[in-house]
């Protein structure tokens, strides 16, 4: 069966690049070799999300237990994750919807990639068919960044393996602290498990401003999580149902052994190439990446890729505009490119943490002269009144030319807020134009001016 585009993986980069190439008119397919939606909808940004607001609504009703005489609060980890495959069954069933009424045709099993725009696919290691394309985006995402002789999937898990624990476990560890790690260290520990966070950098959120990363730190060890920074993993060893971590701390001699019912890796991911067949077709991959041009070619005709694959910001949202401008190329349209350092990036632990643009030590290194200011959230009106008012707002400016470089917040809610700086960046916007932009009184989007009016020596509440 011969198609016009034929799309590897359906995660946010590949069913988004299905609709929007069946818009326009191009007969497609996606090959999916497990469930629709990819990692993101079934065992990543949605039901992460979701037993993360879980974990929101028990802090807020035990920090308010005593205004509605509240006693005895239990939890029902079995419930929780329910709660998370129903958020996923409702869009997955939104997704086959979209699928059927734009005429993709769906199909399941392991693609193996051929030469002259040919895919077999497999199911059960047994071929199911062969299909051709005119052109064919690579979109298989990414995988956990584990150590195999660590790998048990029992006691020592990954995102992949932490949807099916049958029970809480009293004590974690895990290793790394990007946005995965923080997320389920922040939701493990405050459903009643005793988390350590190993890092090897000096920061936790390592890729954070350091402003934001102190005040991470300072807030997950107020909450109880334990924290190792500048810390390597030596060994693992499980003994009796416990599972023994050897760590050194400093790059020194001194080694500690921290025990723990539960290791959870949160390393990062890496590009899920493997055994797709890039090498037999000749697409050019380095240091695991798929290289590609401005236009998300690959080397080899008629092959292209998007999404975790390549080198470029592995975010859901950056998959889906690569995803679209890639289609947009194949018909020759005129699409704007998309600029990777106005890409929001979002935690959302508690506090969440939303960065955009340059972080306070990138801004040095580049050689701006820049004025930077901070406001706080305790004193905003709308977070003294919702009783969140931990974290801050942080704006760079370039001094010379008014150029708004990079924003970072931690806070409740500035997953929403970095928006508008996400808006105003594309847009060029000065200091001068945003303090002339109007906030509605009470928001926490006052936030946003008021930081930015403190940089420039005008702030009011501050």
């Amino acid at each position: 069966m011969h198609f016009d585009v034929i799309i590897l993986g359906s995660g946010p980069g590949g069913y988004v690049a299905s609709i929007r190439a069946a818009q326009l008119g191009m007969k497609t397919a996606i090959i999916e070799k497990d469930s629709l939606g990819g990692v993101c909808l079934n065992i990543g940004c949605i039901p992460t999300k979701s037993i993360l607001n879980s974990a929101k609504i028990l802090q807020s009703i035990k920090k308010n237990k005593e205004l509605f005489n509240i006693e005895n609060i239990k939890i029902n980890y079995t419930k929780i994750f329910s709660k998370s495959k129903n958020a996923v069954n409702h869009i997955k069933k939104n997704l086959l919807f979209l699928m059927k009424k734009n005429n993709i045709h769906i199909i399941y099993g392991y693609a193996k990639l051929k030469k002259n725009k040919k895919i077999e696919v497999f199911k059960d290691k047994k071929s199911i068919g062969e299909y051709t394309a005119s052109h064919i985006i690579i979109a298989t995402g990414s995988i956990p960044r584990i150590e195999k002789k660590f790998y048990d999937r029992k006691k020592i898990i990954t995102y992949k393996e932490a949807f099916s624990l049958s029970s809480c476990p009293n004590r974690m560890i895990i290793i790394g602290s990007g946005s995965i790690g923080l997320e389920f260290a922040y939701f493990y520990q405050s459903i009643g498990t005793k988390v350590t966070i190993i890092e090897i950098s000096k920061n936790i959120f390592p890729s954070g401003d350091n402003d934001i990363s102190n005040y991470l730190k300072y807030s997950f060890e107020r909450m109880g999580i334990k924290i190792y920074n500048c810390s390597i993993i030596k060994e693992i060893n499980i003994d009796n149902e416990k599972v023994f971590v050897s760590i050194i701390i400093n790059s020194s001699i001194k080694q500690i052994v921290l025990e723990t019912d539960i290791v959870f890796y949160a390393m990062g991911v890496i590009p899920n190439t493997r055994f797709l067949g890039l090498e037999e077709v000749g697409i050019q991959i380095e240091k695991e990446f798929i290289v590609i041009d401005k236009n998300y070619r690959t080397n080899i005709d008629g092959y292209y890729a998007i999404g975790d694959v390549i080198k470029t910001t592995s975010l859901a949202h950056v998959a889906s505009h690569e995803a679209i401008n890639c289609v947009e190329n194949i018909k020759g349209l005129d699409c704007q490119e998309i600029d990777y350092n106005n890409v929001p990036k979002c935690v959302y632990s508690y506090p969440e943490i939303a960065s955009i643009g340059y972080t306070e030590e990138e801004a040095k290194k580049k050689g701006f002269k820049i004025k930077i200011a901070k406001f706080p959230f305790k004193a905003l009106g709308r977070a003294i009144s919702d009783e969140e008012t931990n974290g801050f707002i942080k704006v760079i400016f370039d001094a010379k030319y008014d150029e708004w470089l990079g924003c970072h917040m931690i806070g409740n809610n500035v997953t929403d807020l970095i928006s508008e700086v996400a808006v105003a960046r594309k847009l060029e916007t000065t200091s001068y134009e945003m303090l002339g932009v109007i906030h509605p009184h009470p928001s926490l989007s006052e936030s946003i001016l008021e930081s930015i009016a403190h940089a420039y020596g005008k702030a009011i509440h501050f």
